[in-house]
């Protein structure tokens, strides 16, 4: 997902006025989701890759949270095969695994085929690492769902074919953006950037759950149940309990994915190419002429810092 896809919205799309956020009549519920298992992004000095994965369990049982997925690239587990012990330890925890393709590719610069191809190669890890499992579920890398329509079609044939599910998205705030700088800030023990990364983090996500309500408002009059994404980063881990208390304090309640995406919401395919990708609902929004409402965008601030 190119996380600038915003700075695109107002592109061919009539004005939507603007409509409140009504008073809720059934409670908020998101499914909290993770990328990239069993690594994502650097580490900062004195930690080891096991740990923000064993944070994160720790964190749900801590915090009760119902089963979450987490997305496996399995190419790490072919360079660290020690990682794949990672694997065993979230399902062993009662967390679920799904396919995230083997190496991540980007499906707007890649054919049809190969993109299939790698989505078939994780396979027999999940299959080995989760024989009883419910790892059909299938999570677009960069949430690119084709660029053309040629694309998009032949890969969603090829999950109904093997039976997947599409792990759509309806709320993201880039999160894995504060990887990185934390990792660089933590290098340089910049004490004071670590802390403003932690209250810029809270913002963002505050500020793009507004952002998905309003959008799903605009387009289904009420609040879809909503999957979050996220990362196995070490600066989510590092955040989570408080993420999670931010959901708490805005209302939601916590279900699965599963549980999310029976929603009739999801079982709508808006048939459209999107280059650069982006969530379920900025896809149903461009079919329908909506516009997207106004977010920031934490990308290029996040970048300098600690440089």
């Amino acid at each position: 997902m190119k996380f600038a896809r915003l700075l695109l919205a107002s592109l061919a799309m009539t004005t939507w006025a603007a409509s409140p956020i009504s008073a809720q009549q059934a409670p908020l519920q998101v499914a909290f989701t993770f990328d990239d298992l069993p690594a994502h992004g650097p580490l900062p000095p004195g930690e080891y890759r096991p740990e923000p994965i064993r944070s994160i369990i720790k964190t749900l049982k801590t915090e009760q949270m119902p089963p979450v997925y987490g997305f496996v690239n399995g190419f790490r587990t072919a360079e660290y095969p020690y990682q794949t012990k990672l694997l065993r330890e979230w399902i062993a925890s009662g967390n679920p695994l799904g396919n995230h393709t083997w190496s991540h590719p980007s499906l707007d610069k890649s054919s049809a085929k190969k993109y299939i191809h790698n989505i078939a190669e994780n396979e027999p890890l999940l299959e080995k690492v989760d024989p009883a499992g419910d790892w059909h579920w299938f999570r677009f890398p960069y949430l690119e769902e084709g660029d053309t329509m040629a694309k998009r079609n032949a890969v969603r044939d090829y999950l109904s074919d093997n039976h997947y599910k599409i792990a759509e998205v309806n709320l993201d705030f880039g999160d894995y953006l504060w990887n990185d700088a934390y990792a660089r800030c933590a290098a340089k023990k910049d004490d004071a950037a670590v802390a403003s990364l932690h209250d810029s983090y809270l913002a963002t996500a505050d500020e793009y759950i507004t952002y998905s309500r309003t959008l799903s408002q605009r387009l289904y009059g009420r609040d879809i149940p909503y999957v979050l994404l996220l990362h196995v980063g070490a600066f989510d881990a590092k955040m989570l309990p408080e993420l999670i208390g931010l959901f708490r304090k805005r209302g939601f309640e916590f279900v699965s994915l599963p549980q999310a995406e029976s929603d009739p919401a999801y079982s709508v395919d808006p048939k459209v190419a999107y280059p650069g990708g982006g969530l379920l609902m900025e896809l149903v929004a461009t079919t329908r002429n909506v516009t997207l409402p106004n977010a920031t965008q934490p990308e290029d601030e996040l970048a300098k810092m600690c440089r």
